[in-house]
């Protein structure tokens, strides 16, 4: 399976998604100007990767799930909607027998950021983990 990298802008997120190193993130700001054109290649390589899982892969993970860290620091209400799917896809696969684990990261002074992930984790039901990060402090 071919890795999907992209680097961070100002205006979209960082994602890894390398199943040979089992690395799977998106972190940073969405924003795009346009969102369709940056989630859409997100969601076809979830389509592909969905489509390449076999009885090995969910033997081999069926005790040690796979890992998506979410580390965004804002996203708008349009890419709301493409991460949203992204969730749905990762809960369908978990449901097709390959286990999955969200981590959802969020600033420690950022309550509002964690309350989007535990509403994201009701409408796909479908437990994240919530892990809190200290915001490095400027000398």
């Amino acid at each position: 399976m071919t890795p999907l990298v992209i680097k961070e802008t100002t205006a979209t997120p960082k994602v890894i998604f390398d199943y040979s190193k089992l690395e799977f993130e998106l972190k940073g700001c969405s924003r795009p100007e346009d969102v369709r054109e940056f989630y859409v290649p997100i969601i076809r390589w979830f389509e592909e990767f969905r489509g390449s899982i076999t009885e090995e892969h969910k033997e081999k993970h069926k005790d040690n799930p796979i890992v998506f860290n979410f580390k965004f620091d804002y996203f708008n209400s349009s890419s709301a909607k493409f991460i949203l799917d992204v969730l749905i896809l990762i809960n369908n696969i978990h449901t097709e027998g390959l286990s999955m684990q969200i981590d959802w990261y969020y600033d420690e002074n950022d309550e509002d950021m964690k309350e989007v992930g535990e509403e994201l984790s009701e409408v796909v039901d479908f437990p994240f983990k919530y892990k809190s990060i200290a915001r490095e402090t400027q000398h």
